[in-house]
């Protein structure tokens, strides 16, 4: 016990444990996208499901019997809260909508979610407490340190929303990434003279190798297309879970279309070039604030390493002459 509590404190171990935990951090960042590339299947899959469930709830609604859309799960996280009573506590009023739209969807990812926000307060107070009181050494009074890991506590609350705004965040860039494209493509299908449910489903099957966020999103409005009684929430739902004014522009010229028999075709092509131009707007900001993102890279590894190649050889030279 003795030589644990020593290695445990030792700082070279702990720097050690720091570096191969950032080295197993690179690796699986790197291998992550490898991973995900076949994820397109298990994506659709997940809509066929979502699919077979909206017809159980339609078909519940027309029986005018209670169901759920649902099984909420029986885990020890769905426990857990319902032996506090937290449920309503930890749920904020667009929980469910957020998750939405970071593509967590059912019963099962909100009890995930309100069990983290119930869970890490606790998990970062007690990391906070064990570095401040055993490993850091801070000349800092215990109340300090008490307050500290108090303050800990209560950004260890906002973790999981952090989680989920950085998913969301993620998706909708993958998202508007492959949109113009997608109404270029949605376009030829309606002036062919498909209908608005077969292009979204070929799209979706088009689309899924540039956005499978995307594809998964068009697959599941095709899905509440044809189950939904009413065909303009499931435009609404398309925009509310994209989160962004060109899915919106989109999901209200698809709507007055349904409600005032206007042609898609016009509307479409306004909107894909209304895209594009902001797809290409982004990528024109984001090379306008590369130079002074690179300031500080090339001040910290470039310049040294400049230095030392340009006065190194006078130096050398200089105590040549000195000896």
């Amino acid at each position: 016990m003795d030589t644990l509590m020593t290695l445990l404190f030792d700082k070279s171990f702990l720097i050690t444990a720091f570096v191969g935990i950032l080295a197993f951090a690179t690796i699986v960042t790197l291998g992550l996208p490898f991973l995900e590339r076949n994820g397109l299947s298990d994506r659709l899959n997940t809509v066929a499901r979502r699919r077979e469930e909206l017809r159980a709830k339609h078909h519940a609604a027309l029986n005018a019997k209670r169901g759920a859309l649902r099984v909420e799960p029986t885990s020890y996280m769905k426990a857990t809260l319902d032996r506090f009573k937290l449920g309503n506590i930890l749920e904020g009023e667009n929980s469910r909508e957020k998750l939405a739209s970071a593509g967590y969807r059912g019963q099962a990812p909100l009890i995930t979610f309100m069990f983290f926000r119930f869970v890490m307060p606790f998990l970062v107070f007690g990391v906070v407490l064990f570095y401040t009181f055993l490993i850091l050494h801070l000349t800092w009074t215990p109340m300090m340190k008490v307050l500290a890991a108090v303050a800990g506590a209560g950004i260890g609350f906002y973790v999981p929303d952090i989680f989920v705004s950085n998913m969301i965040s993620r998706r909708q860039q993958s998202i508007m990434r492959g949109f113009p494209d997608a109404l270029d493509l949605m376009l030829i299908c309606v002036e062919s003279g498909m209908s608005i449910e077969t292009a979204f489903s070929r799209v979706a099957a088009e689309i899924g190798s540039q956005s499978a966020e995307l594809a998964e999103e068009l697959a599941l409005t095709t899905a509440e297309l044809s189950y939904l009684p009413d065909r303009r929430q499931a435009f609404d739902n398309l925009a509310k879970r994209c989160g962004h004014s060109g899915v919106k522009a989109v999901a209200t010229a698809l709507n007055q279309a349904e409600k005032y028999g206007t042609p898609l075709g016009q509307a479409l092509r306004v909107s894909a070039n209304e895209n594009r131009e902001m797809r290409m707007q982004e990528a024109e900001r984001k090379a306008a604030a590369l130079p002074a993102k690179l300031t500080v890279p090339m001040v910290i590894f470039f310049l040294p390493c400049l230095f030392v190649v340009i006065m190194g050889p006078a130096v050398m030279s200089v105590k040549a002459a000195m000896h």
